[in-house]
């Protein structure tokens, strides 16, 4: 019981956090408060109950979420978690910085964001299949390819969301895979969603370092996380040319100044499981990988792993946010004071939605794109995303950091639209 209170208070904390952020920015903008109400609470929250038929015969209900917080700019966009752990307030949380991510990038989405509560390691690939139309069926009334488009998110994949868009084609009697993105390339999927985040935080990481003239031959790298975030990022860093000290998953890290290979190291991974028993290398802790000398650290699996307890500790010259909400406000504030840039998740991270954007387009035209095109786009976003935030937060954010820089380029976006489709009948500013 105590286990599942604590993580309840980490999830409201996040939400907290996000909030007064989103408030600080509208309030350093001098903006209206009206921006801040419309941001504040999602335009609809919905809860259902999602009845499952297991495979013993018994019936399990599994309560299930979709958040759609602003659609100022478009349909609401986000993906869709299975997840035990899964509460109202992250799923809140995670449509906020989904409406960030769309306007930083310039996507024209809204933030959405859905969650089953249920733990899919424990299912069946049947018991999956029925979770998946279930919610479908559940949320069905609020989703659309010109209203809410889901995508995959923790624990839910390419298979899951053709599940949901064929559930959605017989509920709507007519063929629509545009209603989720990140299908399967035989349902209209696009070429390279799979590693679509992580091609974007590795753009970012490059910008970054180039701004700081950090050289990305040879740069250091160290990446927490070996998934599909994560172990694709390391894999593309090192393509780049640049030397991964170290990189772990959940059970722990590995770690070897001289570089690793980490096409080896993923094979290993892919083989075993995890990370134990690579020879030649030093096995690590998590905590002691985010403490590791290297020149770019990125956290790319869970939530709140650089804390006050533990920030003093990174030694990078830049944390590129390939997780959500990897840093907590007191890691936060403690980097900044150590004079280490932090690329916020909201736009480190902001590479799937953009190429779940290219593949609702696609899906809208009846055309498709081959992967040079759907590269070349995605990083055009991602750098033209990096350095207008980057020169909004050196021209406006003195003193500040960069994810409030980010915060107020993206509210500034949003609430230009709200003034122009006259949510904002004051006026944006005071």
């Amino acid at each position: 019981m105590s286990e599942k209170v604590e993580e309840k208070t980490t999830t409201d904390d996040t939400l907290k956090s996000t909030l007064s952020l989103i408030k600080q920015s509208v309030e350093e903008l001098e903006m209206s408060n009206d921006v801040y109400e419309y941001l504040r609470v999602p335009n609809r929250f919905v809860e259902a109950a999602v009845p499952v038929e297991m495979d013993d015969g018994s019936i399990n209900v599994f309560t299930s979420y979709r958040s759609q917080h602003n659609n100022v700019l478009g349909p609401f966009k986000g993906g869709i978690r299975f997840h035990p752990d899964s509460t109202a307030d992250e799923v809140k949380a995670l449509s906020m910085w989904m409406t960030l991510k769309c306007s930083l990038v310039g996507t024209p989405f809204g933030g959405g964001k859905g969650a089953v509560v249920c733990d899919p390691r424990k299912m069946s690939i049947r018991e999956k299949e029925r979770v998946s139309r279930g919610y479908v069926r559940a949320m069905g009334s609020v989703l659309g390819p010109e209203t809410d488009i889901p995508a995959p998110d923790v624990y839910t994949d390419a298979q899951v969301m053709a599940w949901m868009a064929d559930e959605y084609a017989t509920m709507m009697r007519e063929p629509n895979f545009g209603v989720v993105t990140g299908k399967p390339i035989a349902v209209g999927g696009c070429v390279g969603r799979e590693e679509a985040t992580s091609r974007g935080c590795v753009y970012i990481a490059k910008e970054a370092a180039r701004t700081l003239d950090i050289p990305i031959k040879g740069a250091r790298v160290a990446v927490q996380g070996a998934g599909n975030v994560g172990g694709f990022a390391a894999l593309l860093m090192e393509e780049e040319g640049c030397k991964i000290v170290g990189i772990s998953d959940s059970r722990g890290g590995i770690y070897d100044p001289a570089g690793l290979s980490i096409k080896d190291v993923m094979a290993h991974k892919k083989s075993t499981g995890s990370l134990e028993g690579i020879s030649g290398v030093k096995e690590i802790t998590n905590q002691e990988l985010l403490a590791l000398d290297c020149d770019i650290l990125i956290p790319a699996a869970m939530e709140n792993q650089i804390t006050g307890k533990n920030a003093a500790d990174v030694k990078a010259r830049i944390v590129v946010e390939g997780a959500n909400g990897p840093t907590t406000p007191e890691g936060d504030q403690i980097l900044k004071e150590n004079d280490i840039l932090v690329v916020p998740d909201v736009m480190a991270n902001s590479g799937g939605v953009t190429v779940s954007y290219f593949e609702w387009v696609q899906n809208n035209y009846g055309f498709r794109w081959d992967f040079a095109t759907v590269d070349k786009h995605l990083r055009e976003k991602m750098v033209e995303a990096f350095n207008n935030v980057y020169g909004f937060y050196c021209e406006r954010c003195i003193g500040s950091d960069m994810r409030t820089g980010a915060y107020m380029y993206a509210i500034k976006k949003l609430a230009e639209a709200m003034q122009y489709r006259g949510w904002l009948r004051n006026g944006i500013y005071t």
